[in-house]
C-alpha cells in the first residue's frame, strides 16, 4: 500500500510517498511559502534528484494541486495526515470522513496556529483526491494513557472539566516510533522496559514510557512547557506572562509571541537557535552560548531524574530528533554525572559511529541508544493498521 503522508503548516506542506509494507519512501518534497511572494515546491523522488517548482500557490488546496501533479505517476492508495491536537476524543488513529473534519474543528481552539493549517490540508485532499481513503494521526493521542495525577494542572477541577485545560502532550507519534524501534533494536517486549524518550530539536520534550505506557511528558497544554528549546522558554513561572506585559507594555499576543518566538536558547545566546551556531560561538569564548547549552543539558537531565524516579527506575534512554540524533556533545553532557544510575557511555559508539545504536557500554546499568526520527514512518504505519483491516 501506497501511502501519501501530510503535513501541513501554516505556510508549508511536507510529504512523503511511503509503501508502508515495506518501509520504502517512494518521494518526498516540500512546498514553502504558500500564499506568499515566491513559493516554490521542492521534490525528489527514490534515488533522482531534487525537481524545483516554482509558481503561484495562493492556499492549500493549490499546494495539494502541485503536490498530486508532481505525484502524477505514483499509485496513491491512502493518505495519512500528521494532525497536532486531537484534544481528548481521539486517543488513536482515525479513518477520516465529515464527523472527523467537523470535531476537528471544534478541536481548533486548544492549537489554533497548527489545527488550521491540519484541517485545510485534510479538505484540500478529500476534495483533490475522492474517494481515496485517509487517516488522521494525532501527535497527542500517545499521550493519551497519562494518569490524572501527571496531566491534571494545580487549577480548579471545573476548568479541566469545562475547558479541557490540562496536560496533553506533543511529539507523540515520534515517542511511539521510538518505543516501536527500542523494542526491536533490543529484542525486548515494551511492556517490559522502562524507556525515556528524549526528542531534541528546535522543539523538544521528554517522555515517560512505562511498560508500553506514557506515564509523563514534558510539553503540556501548548509545546511551549517543558524544556528550554531552540526559540520556546519552556518551564516558567506564569506570574512572569503578567510582568513582561506590564514592564515591557506588551499585550498578551505580544507576550506568547515573544516567549514561543524569542526566547529558548535563541534568547538566551543573543546568537542562534542551532546548536552548531552555539557550539561555534562558545568555543570562540562566547559565555552567553555556553550557558545556553548548559541549560539547555541541565533541563534535559532533571526531567530524566524525575521520570525515573516518576517509573520507579528506568531501562532505556533512547535520543532522537536532530539535536538528539546529531550531537554526540549534547549527549555526553546530558549523561554526565550519572554515575548513580550506573550510565556508562560508550564514547567511541557515540562520537564515531552514526545512525541507529547503542551508544552505552556493554556493562552500562541503563541502556543508552540513538533513534534516528521518523514520524511519517508510523504515520504512514498506523495508517496503514487502520485500512488493512
Amino acid at each position: 500500500m501506497n501511502i501519501l503522508i501530510i503535513n501541513t503548516g501554516s505556510s508549508s506542506v511536507k510529504y512523503q510517498l511511503i509503501n508502508a509494507q515495506y518501509e520504502q519512501v517512494l518521494a518526498n518534497g516540500k512546498i514553502d511559502r504558500i500564499g506568499m511572494k515566491d513559493p516554490v515546491l521542492i521534490h525528489q523522488k527514490k534515488g533522482g534528484e531534487e525537481i524545483l517548482v516554482k509558481r503561484e500557490i495562493p492556499d492549500h488546496s493549490a499546494a495539494m494541486e502541485i503536490v498530486l501533479s508532481t505525484l502524477s505517476e505514483e499509485t496513491i492508495d491512502a493518505v495519512g495526515h500528521r494532525i497536532v491536537h486531537g484534544g481528548e476524543k481521539f486517543k488513536d488513529a482515525v479513518v477520516i470522513d465529515e464527523s472527523v473534519v467537523e470535531a476537528l474543528t471544534q478541536l481548533e481552539a486548544l492549537a489554533p496556529l497548527h489545527m488550521a493549517p491540519n484541517i485545510a490540508g485534510v479538505k484540500a485532499c478529500m476534495g483533490h483526491l475522492p474517494g481515496v481513503p485517509m487517516a488522521a494521526v494525532f501527535d497527542t493521542a500517545y499521550h493519551q494513557t497519562m494518569p490524572e495525577r501527571a496531566y491534571l494542572y494545580g487549577i480548579p477541577l471545573e476548568v479541566y472539566k469545562k475547558h479541557k485545560v490540562r496536560r496533553y502532550g506533543f511529539h507523540g507519534t515520534s515517542h511511539q516510533y521510538v518505543a516501536k524501534r527500542v523494542r526491536q533494536i533490543l529484542k525486548r517486549n515494551t511492556e517490559s522496559l522502562r524507556i525515556i524518550s528524549c526528542h531534541l530539536g528546535n522543539g523538544s520534550s521528554v517522555a515517560a514510557i512505562k511498560y508500553g505506557k506514557v506515564v509523563d511528558t514534558s510539553m503540556g497544554f501548548t509545546p511551549l512547557e517543558g524544556l528550554v528549546m531552540g526559540t520556546r522558554c519552556g518551564d516558567i513561572d506564569p506570574t512572569i506572562v503578567q510582568y513582561l506585559m506590564n514592564v515591557m507594555d506588551m499585550t498578551a499576543e505580544e507576550t506568547m509571541r515573544y516567549l514561543n518566538t524569542k526566547s529558548g536558547v535563541l534568547g538566551l545566546s543573543g546568537v542562534s537557535r542551532d546548536f552548531r551556531d552555539l557550539f561555534v560561538a562558545a568555543r570562540a569564548g562566547n559565555q552567553n552560548a555556553e550557558t545556553a547549552i548548559d541549560i539547555f543539558c541541565y533541563r534535559v537531565k532533571k526531567y530524566i531524574g524525575a521520570y525515573t524516579a516518576a517509573m520507579g527506575n528506568v531501562d532505556v534512554i533512547a535520543f532522537t530528533g536532530g539535536i538528539g540524533e546529531n550531537s554526540a556533545e549534547i549527549r555526553v553532557r546530558i549523561m554526565a554525572d550519572m554515575e548513580f544510575l550506573s550510565i556508562q557511555l560508550d564514547h567511541e559508539r557515540n562520537d564515531s559511529q552514526k545512525g541507529e545504536r547503542v551508544i552505552s557500554s556493554d556493562d552500562s546499568g541503563v541502556t543508552v541508544l540513538v533513534v534516528p526520527a521518523n514520524e511519517e514512518m508510523m504515520i504512514a504505519k498506523e495508517t496503514y493498521r487502520l485500512l488493512k483491516r
